[in-house]
């Protein structure tokens, strides 16, 4: 599938190990905006504890499983071609040796059976071992999420990224 040279695209998480445990962050809509110039502006998210991630996995539980709930269908139309040739992207974690998570956008080449196929659409900030427009495939069970990117800035799909852009994690609490 060839990509246009514009995309954006609401919200991405980085999960961060070390000095500041966990980072939510809307780093990967930086490369992912010039697919959809025209989208609204990201509002960056960060955990630096475990119980902020950890509350954050919770809140964006429903989203997960709607999104997950609605890809047959996106999957399907993906497939078929049947509407003008809009931008795929399918939303999963990265993980490396050191423990360290990313949310990347993968922009979707295929899909073969169970596999989806395409590049990282988002420059790598924290996991070792990828990197951006890197050849990436993932079973469809690590789906996150999904979106169409529409020429005229809106989105179809996305939303878990949607809801991230609201999301405010806990200021305080306490890691077990």
């Amino acid at each position: 599938m060839t990509r246009p040279s514009c995309m954006r695209l609401s919200s991405s998480i980085i999960l961060l190990a070390g000095v500041a445990l966990h980072a939510v962050s809307a780093s990967a809509q930086t490369s992912a905006r010039q697919l959809s110039p025209n989208a609204p502006e990201d509002r960056p998210v960060f955990a630096t504890a475990e119980c902020q991630w950890q509350a954050m996995l919770k809140a964006i539980a429903p989203y997960v499983a709607q999104a997950r709930m609605s890809y047959p269908d996106a999957r399907r139309r993906f497939l078929s071609r049947a509407q003008p040739l809009r931008p795929f992207l399918a939303t999963t974690q990265l993980h490396d040796a050191k423990g360290h998570h990313e949310q990347v956008f993968v922009a979707v080449d295929s899909i073969v059976g169970a596999r989806i196929f395409g590049t990282i659409g988002n420059p790598i900030n924290l996991v070792q071992g990828y990197r951006y427009q890197q050849q990436y495939s993932f079973d469809d069970a690590e789906l996150l999420d999904w979106t169409f990117a529409n020429p005229d800035g809106s989105e179809e799909g996305n939303v878990v990224g949607k809801f991230i852009d609201t999301y405010t994690p806990p200021r305080e609490c306490r890691d077990a």
